[in-house]
């Protein structure tokens, strides 16, 4: 009967993470691309610039800056290392070609999101700010659409507590310190009514549970201020990681990205009978790329709500260059680095890839290439908690009507539940939170379809009114 019932949850899962999920965020990209105009080309100058430039008299909780690095805290995470690695093995090296295709129209709907999300946010006396695709549902589209502003906070509740911000982001962080200081399990403890387990895994869930408490329970500011921290150090350091790589190997690069683009439209012409059609490298291409930057998703915008900003046109500039930096930069890096070294050939699985294309191509010994590895890893696993925590604490509070004690509660339940996701290994968590997160994505994008024309309006009035701005 379990055995059925995880069938019956795998399959909901492929179909909710399927082709019509797919299409309906990249026709959403495409329709907001065509209305703006390729803004995600003639502003991206602009919006790198405001992207450390804040507001100095904008109102909301948090400078823009560190709203954008709290929604990146979200999506720079496992995704980036391992997510890559898995679409690559399955769908071939075309599969980044597609993942970049759906970043490039993710940019624009990541721009209609932050937009959305700072014009209907609600910023109440004590500078409070909250906001995000419940918001702009029911103040853009109307009251008679609030049943679906709800389902949207529903969803997103699930989604934190449930296990994409707890469950796999610990396993992710457990599994990556005990694979590089225990391999074989030495040094085990027996644990009444759960099982053995490595020491590695105890002494690593007690820490991560207390550095997650200390920051938590501290609040939206202090997510951001450590987001603001970590985020930037963790992603420089990884990319140069990577850039490092490229660079020792770059006489085979003209030959890769070759072979990326030919493998997108045709991979058995290049690849031979052992990666399947264009349709797979496109499919998990698309399917990693969103479920990577959650560009369509709705995530995002509740952190953009919070930036202390006047201008919903700057605040969506800034959120759009997340997409840009989380695929386009971040996940290009670490797919261009695996198809240079063949590690997607190797038989290998998962976060495997990526380790054998860092040991291999990088000029460090392997065991250091493996550890500054093993720390992005734990960066990334860790700030994703803390951008999921935030993301599901908004939802709740907007389904409370804004009750702060039962946010309160949940805080706490969420810290339980980064305590105890190293021990929890049904796969149902997994794939029920999995369901949850592409449900998100229904109501936010009938919303971006429903107020595509007010962002298309926004934008335009915006820069006819400023027409000294830089672009």
């Amino acid at each position: 009967m379990w055995e059925t019932f995880n069938q019956v949850l795998v399959a909901i899962d492929d179909f909710v993470w399927g082709v019509p999920l797919m299409v309906l965020i990249m026709a959403g990209g495409l329709l907001l691309t065509a209305r703006l105009g390729l803004l995600q080309v003639r502003r991206l100058p602009l919006a790198l610039k405001w992207m450390v430039k804040n507001e100095e008299d904008g109102t909301g909780e948090v400078s823009s800056f560190g709203a954008l690095c709290t929604a990146l805290s979200a999506t720079i995470g496992t995704g980036n290392i391992v997510g890559v690695a898995t679409a690559i093995a399955a769908g071939g090296p075309g599969a980044l070609f597609w993942m970049v295709v759906a970043a490039f129209l993710g940019m624009a709907t990541k721009y209609a999101e932050g937009l959305l999300a700072v014009k209907y946010r609600v910023v109440d006396e004590n500078n409070h700010a909250l906001g995000g695709p419940f918001y702009y549902i029911e103040k853009g589209m109307g009251k008679n659409w609030k049943w679906l502003a709800k389902l949207f906070a529903f969803f997103g509740v699930c989604v934190g507590l449930l296990g994409i911000g707890t469950f796999t982001q610990v396993n992710g962080i457990t599994s990556a310190v005990t694979n590089f200081f225990d391999p074989n399990k030495s040094f085990t403890v027996n644990i009444p009514f759960i099982g053995t387990y490595s020491w590695t895994v105890v002494i690593a869930s007690l820490v991560l549970a207390l550095c997650v408490a200390l920051v938590l329970i501290g609040g939206v500011k202090r997510i951001a201020k450590v987001s603001e921290l970590v985020v930037p150090f963790m992603a420089v350091i990884y990319i140069i990681m990577g850039i490092v790589l490229i660079c020792c190997n770059i006489t085979e690069v003209p030959a890769a990205v070759a072979l990326i683009v030919k493998a997108a439209f045709n991979p058995k012409a290049v690849l031979g009978g052992a990666v399947g059609s264009m349709f797979v490298a496109m499919q998990k291409g698309v399917a990693r790329g969103i479920f990577s930057n959650e560009a369509g998703l709705g995530s995002a915008p509740i952190a953009a709500a919070a930036a202390q900003t006047k201008e919903p046109v700057r605040q969506g500039l800034v959120s759009m260059t997340g997409t840009f930096i989380d695929t386009i930069i971040v996940c290009s890096i670490t797919g261009i680095s695996i198809v240079l070294t063949g590690a997607y050939n190797q038989g290998l699985e998962g976060v495997a890839i990526t380790n054998y294309a860092f040991t291999q191509g990088l000029p460090f010994p392997s065991v250091v290439s493996s550890f500054l590895l093993m720390l992005c890893l734990i960066f990334f696993a860790f700030t994703t908690i803390l951008g999921w925590d935030y993301y599901s604490e908004r939802c709740l509070e907007y389904l409370a009507n804004g009750n702060m004690k039962s946010v309160k509660v949940y805080r706490w339940l969420y810290i339980l539940a980064v305590f105890i996701g190293p021990y929890m290994t049904v796969s149902a968590v997994w794939t029920i939170a999995d369901i949850f997160n592409g449900l998100m994505a229904v109501p936010n994008m009938i919303a971006l379809f429903a107020l595509s024309g007010v962002v298309a309006k926004e934008t335009k009035d915006f820069f006819a009114a400023k027409k000294h701005i830089e672009k």
